[in-house]
């Protein structure tokens, strides 16, 4: 266990977590709703400090992220936990078994060894990955202080609530991120996800503004956010932040407890992608329908392909020192 930062003690021997944006007020002996921080006669600890319950070296495609150093590959990490209950969570086994069975797994690894570990394996970039980094933030925030002094980037694959203060301490060592918005509606946060959508937003925000690489993935899920209304919603608000920020929209399979709505079809990707672009996105993917055309990245001024990629794989790259090699424009990322 390590004490957790981001809490202040309240009466009682209860603290307030503001961690993230759920701001969880925690009698003794109790956890938040992460499921992996516990007040213990006042002080909160983390219960996941050095307990990574994953560990794999993945292509940075596979975040996604695609405007950043394309065709490199990212240590990916994790521990179990996270602040959210979405019902179509694709990795609830780990995820959400602090809450569902009460259990803390995972082995113990040291911010030290993964840097070591990413440097052996040739990565250039560490991912905080597979459940939500904010609720490991103080492992995230130790290996992440390492990486970037090893030369290695950091990125966060989020859920993206949390509070600007976690936001904040982190941002001096975090280059990039993707961030779920997994809706522009409420209800659906609080029904789907048992969370609220502003912070969500309020967390792209803050990121594009500190500086961070931001990247945004939506899972389109058919009956629940694919309305034309709601996608082009989700476009004109990163729009409007700028039309820089790559937009994911990828397609559900059913899972978990969520197994009532059909695949997502392809149509619905590519109208997905035609409404993100008619709305002046720069660059929109569509994602888990490999060979597709929209998993390539074009220039935003002279329309040439200058990244292609079938799934994860990635071919030819026409970016030289960070411009499009057919006219020269500046490309938007990190290369």
């Amino acid at each position: 266990m390590k004490e957790a930062l981001l809490y202040s003690r309240l009466d009682n021997n209860s603290v307030s977590c503001s961690l993230c944006a759920h701001r969880c007020l925690i009698p003794e002996g109790r956890r938040g709703l992460c499921g992996v921080r516990e007040n213990r006669e006042g002080t909160l600890y983390s219960l996941v400090y050095g307990k990574a319950i994953a560990t794999h070296v993945d292509p940075i495609e596979k975040k996604p992220l695609f405007n950043f150093l394309p065709g490199s590959l990212a240590f990916s990490v994790a521990t179990v936990g996270c602040n959210m209950t979405c019902l179509h969570c694709q990795n609830a086994d780990i995820s959400q078994s602090p809450r569902d069975n009460g259990r803390i797994m995972g082995r113990d690894i040291s911010p030290e060894r993964l840097v070591e570990a990413a440097l052996d394996e040739g990565c250039r970039t560490i991912a905080y990955t597979y459940t939500e980094p904010t609720i490991f933030f103080e492992y995230a925030l130790d290996t992440a202080r390492l990486a970037n002094k090893a030369g290695l980037k950091n990125i966060f694959v989020t859920n993206g609530y949390m509070t600007a203060k976690a936001l904040e301490m982190i941002a001096p060592v975090l280059d990039g991120a993707n961030v779920d918005l997994k809706s522009f509606n409420d209800d659906f946060y609080r029904e789907i996800c048992g969370a609220r959508l502003q912070p969500v937003l309020d967390t792209i925000k803050r990121m594009f503004k500190l500086g961070i690489w931001v990247e945004v993935t939506t899972l389109v899920i058919p009956g629940h956010n694919d309305s034309e209304e709601e996608l082009e919603s989700i476009a004109r608000f990163l729009r409007d932040i700028s039309p820089d920020i790559p937009w994911h929209v990828s397609a559900f399979y059913p899972t978990y407890q969520l197994t009532d709505a059909p695949r997502t079809p392809v149509s619905t990707l590519r109208k997905a992608r035609e409404l993100g672009q008619a709305a002046g996105l720069r660059y929109v993917y569509t994602g888990n329908i490999p060979g597709d055309d929209g998993e390539n990245t074009f220039c935003h001024s002279c329309g040439q392909k200058i990244v292609e990629r079938t799934g994860y794989r990635v071919g030819a790259i026409n970016i030289r020192d960070g411009r499009c090699a057919f006219c020269s424009v500046p490309a938007p990322g990190i290369w």
